[in-house]
């Protein structure tokens, strides 16, 4: 098998490329990265010694940031499912909206996941306040920017959507998304009910109890 993706099952990132693969059924080896396995950190870390996941091999090549592993999928292993439309502007809309919910609604929660482990309780109360400020912000305006789309950018599951899925996943355990923001509440239901997201929910699962701030019993 020529794919294989070293990530972690409850790694926002990797899920986002998980969705990517389980949209189009994408045959794939997935290389856990975690204390039981050793020869696969060894290998991750010989490829992309900046330590971030996920990582593609493709054939002995690697490729590396979700967004960009994406685009090299529907390049190299395009299936029926096109993730990134052949319209210019309609490509530039969609990878707007990756980088959102990567800038605007991951990383604020990354902010207060990184707080909490820190172990100084200041800090935390710091990194958190901090993400609910911008959280609030980005709720706002996904909440008029979604009314009357089915899915980020429209009628089609893109790009958009892979990083929407864990970015809104993670983010109401970060701060839960208020009930008057109907529309962003509908669509964070949406991804959830997707089969693609359902399943990479679904294998994270088991690691709930690694999320410092708290797994809620939901979702």
């Amino acid at each position: 098998m020529s794919l294989q993706l070293y990530g972690h099952p409850f790694s926002s990132y990797t899920q986002k490329v998980l969705i990517a693969l389980y949209e189009n059924a994408t045959p794939f080896q997935f290389r856990m990265l975690g204390p039981d396995t050793p020869d696969n950190a060894a290998e991750w870390l010989r490829r992309w010694p900046l330590r971030r996941f996920p990582l593609l091999v493709d054939d002995g090549r690697s490729v590396v940031e979700s967004s960009i592993i994406i685009e090299y999928l529907q390049q190299r292993h395009a299936g029926p499912v096109r993730l990134l439309p052949d319209a210019p502007e309609a490509a530039l809309e969609v990878r707007f909206l990756d980088r959102f919910f990567d800038l605007h609604v991951m990383s604020p929660v990354q902010h207060a996941v990184g707080g909490a482990l820190s172990g100084d309780d200041g800090k935390a109360g710091d990194a958190l306040a901090s993400a609910v400020e911008r959280l609030e912000l980005a709720y706002a305006w996904l909440e008029e920017q979604l009314a009357g789309r089915q899915w980020a950018a429209g009628a089609a599951f893109t790009l958009a959507d892979c990083a929407a899925a864990p970015a809104l996943f993670y983010a109401d355990w970060t701060h839960r998304i208020a009930a008057h923001h109907r529309a962003l509440c509908d669509y964070r239901a949406r991804l959830l009910a997707r089969p693609s997201f359902a399943r990479a929910v679904a294998e994270a699962r088991p690691y709930r109890p690694l999320f410092p701030l708290g797994a809620p019993d939901r979702d």
